[in-house]
């Protein structure tokens, strides 16, 4: 090809990319104008492409919140992260935010017919208040994954259970156990009872698993509030390296359970078995919850974090 050829398919490809890009012409439309056939243009536009002719930049109002994301992912090989606006610092708006943006993420991906299992506590009830689904799911089962705590009404697993199963239309199912036990013959005693097993089971084999993750901070932690320790069984807990929990389970800086005695004394799924769900979802927000959301992010038990941007941007310095 001599350089007259060179400069006339070189012009003819610059006319195909302006008017396909910038007209918003179709192939087929540029392809009737310019008399010629549609695999020819899509060739050429693919030889722009091949050729770095074509550089295509997206200005969208929140790049930079997608750009968070795909930091979050890459550092942790975590399949799926949402990252909302920091509209504010006031710590409701804030959960309010990434409530909103859970329940929207879990109803994109939500089929009639599907299990949900979810933990108690602040961030799920933030999910629970932002449903607003465009329909019914009545073949959709939502159970709880632990045991709940008397006199938490509206953070209760049981309550929760009821309010997202309502808002979805679906069906509640209900675990009548404590989440806190005595001793880990206690445990395994309420979790071989029949009622129990059968709520369990359908927990273990949930598509979905919606869990706030806890923080340890022992002057704004739900996880003390929920379960009140002494002063010397508090300074335990943070001696054996807690930094946060899931399901009530206390794990360090890795993501690895604590070699605690109360790990073996919930009634509740294990880490194995949350790891096992095809979509665990799990919501954090705050300053306090930085140190929770980088250790388990370590531990590859969750496929998608919700969270917000200075949040985020938090986590990433911590794992850098």
């Amino acid at each position: 090809m001599d350089k007259l050829e060179d400069f006339e398919n070189a012009r003819l490809i610059s006319r195909i990319l302006s008017m396909h890009y910038i007209e918003e012409s179709s192939q087929a439309q540029i392809a009737k104008e310019l008399n010629l056939s549609t695999v020819k243009v899509n060739r050429m536009i693919r030889q722009a492409k091949e050729q770095g002719w074509l550089n295509i930049s997206i200005n969208t109002p929140f790049k930079s919140l997608f750009e968070l994301e795909q930091q979050l992912t890459e550092k942790t090989a975590l399949p799926n992260s949402v990252v909302t606006p920091s509209w504010s610092q006031d710590p409701a708006v804030r959960l309010r935010t990434v409530g909103e943006a859970g329940a929207n993420y879990l109803l994109e991906q939500l089929k009639d017919g599907d299990t949900i299992c979810i933990s108690g506590g602040k961030a799920v009830s933030a999910i629970a208040d932002a449903l607003n689904p465009k329909h019914s799911y009545p073949n959709v089962k939502v159970v709880p994954a632990s045991g709940g705590v008397q006199g938490k009404y509206f953070t209760d697993v049981n309550h929760l259970v009821s309010r997202i199963a309502e808002r979805l239309g679906a069906q509640a199912m209900t675990l009548h156990a404590p989440l806190f036990v005595e001793s880990r013959a206690v445990r395994d005693m309420l979790m071989e009872l029949k009622q129990c097993k059968e709520i369990l089971d359908m927990a273990r084999a949930a598509d979905f698993a919606l869990l706030g993750v806890g923080s340890i901070l022992p002057d704004d932690s739900s996880f003390f509030d929920l379960n009140p320790l002494s002063p010397a069984q508090r300074e335990e807990i943070i001696e054996a390296g807690a930094i946060g929990d899931l399901f009530a389970h206390l794990y360090d800086k890795n993501g690895e359970l604590c070699q605690l005695k109360h790990n073996d004394t919930l009634v509740a799924l294990s880490f194995e078995e949350l790891a096992a769900i095809p979509c665990s979802i799990g919501m954090a927000v705050g300053d306090d919850k930085v140190d929770p959301i980088a250790g388990v992010l370590h531990s590859k038990r969750l496929k998608t974090l919700i969270t917000d941007e200075l949040t985020a941007k938090a986590v990433i310095e911590k794992l850098s």
